[in-house]
């Protein structure tokens, strides 16, 4: 039957598209593969064999090399390279394996997690349907993935369809101690067709490679996407400031019991309390000496070089002198409160009446909403 088309298809129909078989072979006739080399010339006894140009020799070929690649079985595309465009990510040399390695650039965030939560997502995104999954295998397996092209369209008839069906396994494999990985890719199925009819190709290994290295591509340019909104996400959350209250520890009673000891308590998680402090203490004059994450201490130094001590207590006397002090972080009651103490140099904790009087100065930097950079 007729088909109703715009002049602009009428036109492209008059010349039948290339298949993705001829896009892979050189234009013009291959009849070079049926030369035979000649024979060197036999020169008489007595005379001197002349001089022979180089200039047009073919190099042997190296051992891996196939010989039978030649005229219209020689791939003439260039070859594919994996590109780690995603934050975190860079290419492993290894063999023959096509796989791509990946730093974690969260560490709150499960590295393994992550990478399997990026390639569930693109394979929807794509509409591709995953077959089966193993997360402690680090395995994913893709449904058949079809590809059609139309390769000659025809007004009286149906279209010459081009088909490309293909099935691939992504393998996330993370470092026991978390902070890395790789993502390798292999095709497991590929099967191709024309109008209808199921084309016998055997894939040579650059084929596979190329076909593998331009899906990976793809799964590594949307996890790049990801990330870069996962890093502005998380500058954005760290410039908010954090608010901290005081809690106010008990004097000594009359029957001998301890005082309790002052602390100021941040409304945030522990690492998020840490890193603000970074940025806070030497703003506050605090110089940052040495500090210990596992022990949640920072070792400082108190000056007043930053004027900061200056500018908020006039002439009033400094409430805290200058010297060694350490500050102590503690996990509050719940995961997203965390205790702040500050010690003296024997680490003892300070008088309840110096830890009260800094809190003013100290909770206004610590609410301070920061620019993103």
């Amino acid at each position: 039957m007729l088909k109703q088309v715009t002049p602009l298809v009428l036109i492209a129909a008059v010349t039948a598209c290339s298949s993705p078989i001829e896009r892979r072979q050189a234009n013009g006739g291959d009849e070079y593969t049926n030369v035979k080399v000649q024979p060197a010339l036999t020169i008489p006894e007595g005379l001197n064999t002349p001089t022979y140009s180089k200039e047009f020799d073919i190099p042997k070929l190296n051992s891996k090399a196939d010989d039978k690649l030649v005229g219209k079985l020689l791939d003439i595309r260039p070859p594919l390279q994996v590109l780690p465009m995603a934050e975190g990510t860079h290419v492993e040399e290894s063999g023959d394996s096509i796989k791509i390695v990946v730093e974690s650039i969260d560490k709150d965030i499960d590295l393994k997690q992550e990478l399997y939560t990026v390639l569930n997502n693109y394979l929807a995104s794509q509409s591709i349907t995953v077959l089966s999954e193993d997360y402690d295998k680090g395995l994913i397996e893709t449904d058949w993935i079809e590809n059609q092209e139309v390769i000659d369209s025809s007004f009286w008839g149906s279209d010459e369809i081009y088909e490309l069906r293909q099935r691939y396994q992504f393998e996330v494999d993370v470092r026991p101690h978390g902070r890395s990985g790789n993502i390798a890719i292999n095709l497991i199925d590929h099967e191709e067709s024309f109008d209808g009819k199921q084309q016998n190709i055997l894939l040579s290994g650059e084929d596979k490679r190329r076909y593998t290295i331009d899906m990976l591509n793809s799964a590594v340019a949307y996890m790049s996407v990801k990330r870069t909104q996962a890093i502005k996400a998380k500058r954005l959350r760290e410039s908010l400031g954090i608010d901290v209250n005081i809690v106010q520890g008990a004097p000594a009673s009359v029957e001998g019991e301890a005082a309790e000891q002052s602390y100021w308590l941040a409304d945030a998680p522990f690492q998020r309390t840490w890193d603000r402090l970074r940025i806070v203490l030497p703003e506050m004059g605090f110089e940052i000496v040495d500090m210990d994450s596992n022990k949640g201490l920072y070792y400082i130094n108190v000056n007043d070089d930053s004027g900061f001590w200056s500018s908020l207590w006039s002439e009033k006397k400094l409430p805290v002198e200058e010297g060694s002090y350490r500050m102590l972080l503690k996990e509050g009651d719940s995961e997203d409160k965390t205790r702040i103490y500050l010690h003296n140099s024997e680490d003892k904790p300070l008088d309840n009446v110096v830890v009260e009087a800094v809190y003013e100065g100290f909770s206004e930097l610590m609410q301070e909403d920061r620019k993103i950079r």
